[in-house]
């Protein structure tokens, strides 16, 4: 016999956690990760798992509403599974992922901060992002208060947009995203227009079949961009329609890209794209950098705000002119190549052979010559003989993926005794325990965090390490 669920009365909502979560206690103490309410709500929880330490559920009654909530500006949101918060002033939002940085390192890595800088703030917290990736799926997402209407005839239509979380088979409709420029909008529906009337079908990811996959688009400050067309099936007279309304509705387009995917996953990285028409790459820049992007580079997706993040790592590196530099985990060299003329050299590691490339490109492109790239993981690279190769660091920065450092790579840095070291994460959790894992060695000076992503539980956060 299933177990039946409680409902839990009267929890007040004191903070966010990960994926767009709030939490609180209750009466006893015991922590609550709700799904559907903000900071400052009181409410009943039905759970729907328990734990010794903590309970998860969502909420079926509001007691009473937060006075930091606001109107949402989306129509899609609380069914799209992109913006989780923009219920929630966007103060409130800085507020509470301040909060969840400085917890994080005093709860996981149980760490001194000799310095906690205020959070910094995305002066556009609309149409922010440089990058979007639609799905097409063969049935939409219904919400339930559609289901619930009697008045209104479901309809299971295709649908391009987001999948809601959860839902891996199925997306929901968007008419219009906030996040991006509006051309994205333009592109997208122009394509969902021409695949209805076409009868094209799409994606069904229990079936593996369908025409239109999915659509990346990607745009530059200095007005560049950039589409690729994922097709989920090779049927070349279509894909010749396709590309020809592009270029007809679309001809001020820098770059636009085709593959067809046939692989079971939705990874395009392994794939060899077409490049249909326009130039190879888009360009951006960043200060004093102009970085040229291919359809498969990785580059911050919120252009304005990279540029203050790679200021502030700037400032807090304080370089004279003489140091060497590693940088771990280097991308297509963003970083390294920002800091490049303050320093008399930077080496970067980054496992992506393409993202190398990129670097090197760009290093080409700024007219860089003291910067030096290497292909590898960094737990591999980074080594004792990569210390003896290039010598011994004044300065290392790590900019690790969100699972953070390998034990091996925390390990070295500890060894290697670098005076300082300047960690950059997008996921304080990991961060702090890897710091205090380095806490024998390093003190924590200061700690910047910098808000990459509105209306998300995201935050990027810059420690300064230095030794004992």
């Amino acid at each position: 016999m299933a177990r039946k669920k409680k409902v839990k009365e009267d929890i007040t909502l004191t903070g966010i956690a990960d994926k767009g979560l709030a939490v609180g206690r209750d009466s006893e103490g015991i922590v609550y990760f709700v799904e559907g309410g903000v900071p400052g709500d009181v409410v009943d929880v039905l759970v729907t798992r328990k734990k010794s330490a903590f309970r998860k559920g969502f909420v079926v009654n509001y007691k009473s509403y937060s006075e930091e909530r606001e109107e949402p500006l989306c129509e899609h949101f609380g069914n799209c599974g992109g913006c989780k918060w923009q219920n929630l002033k966007y103060d409130s939002q800085l507020k509470y992922k301040e909060e969840s940085v400085l917890n994080a390192f005093k709860r996981i890595g149980h760490l001194e901060i000799g310095e906690k800088r205020p959070i910094i703030g995305c002066e556009n917290i609309f149409v922010y992002r440089n990058k979007m990736e639609y799905s097409f799926a063969y049935r939409r997402w219904i919400p339930k208060e559609e289901l619930e209407d009697k008045e209104v005839e479901v309809s299971f239509d295709q649908a391009v947009g987001f999948h809601r979380a959860g839902a891996f088979d199925k997306v929901v409709q968007i008419d219009k995203c906030h996040l991006q420029d509006d051309l994205s909008n333009q592109i997208r529906n122009s394509i969902h227009k021409l695949a209805t009337e076409n009868n094209w079908t799409y994606y069904n990811a229990r079936s593996h079949e369908g025409f239109l996959r999915n659509l990346r688009v990607r745009n530059t400050t200095l007005g560049e961009w950039m589409i690729v067309i994922i097709f989920g099936e090779n049927n070349e007279e279509d894909i010749t329609v396709t590309l020809n309304h592009i270029d007809v509705h679309f001809p001020d387009l820098t770059s636009v890209y085709y593959v067809v995917n046939t692989k079971m996953n939705d990874t395009i990285n392994d794939l060899e794209l077409t490049l249909h028409s326009g130039k190879p790459t888009i360009t951006e820049q960043l200060g004093h950098i102009k970085y040229n992007i291919g359809p498969k580079s990785f580059f911050q997706t919120n252009t304005k705000q990279a540029e203050l993040l790679y200021d502030q790592i700037k400032i807090l590196a304080d370089l004279k002119g003489d140091e060497l530099v590693y940088d771990l985990y280097t991308g297509l060299g963003s970083i390294a190549l920002y800091l490049a003329n303050s320093c008399r050299a930077i080496v970067g590691i980054e496992e992506i052979k393409e993202a190398i490339d990129d670097a090197n490109l760009n290093k080409s492109l700024n007219q860089i010559d003291n910067a030096h790239f290497e292909v590898g993981d960094v737990k591999d690279q980074f080594n004792s003989g990569f210390v003896k190769k290039y010598g011994q660091a004044d300065l290392i920065i790590v900019d690790p993926p969100r699972a953070g450092l390998h034990g091996d790579v925390v390990e070295m840095l500890n060894q290697t005794n670098a005076p300082k070291i300047i960690y950059v994460s997008c996921n304080p959790a990991t961060q702090a325990r890897d710091i205090g894992l380095m806490s024998e060695k390093y003190d924590v000076d200061l700690i910047q965090p910098v808000d990459m992503f509105p209306h998300t539980h995201h935050i990027e956060n810059i420690a300064v390490l230095t030794k004992k």
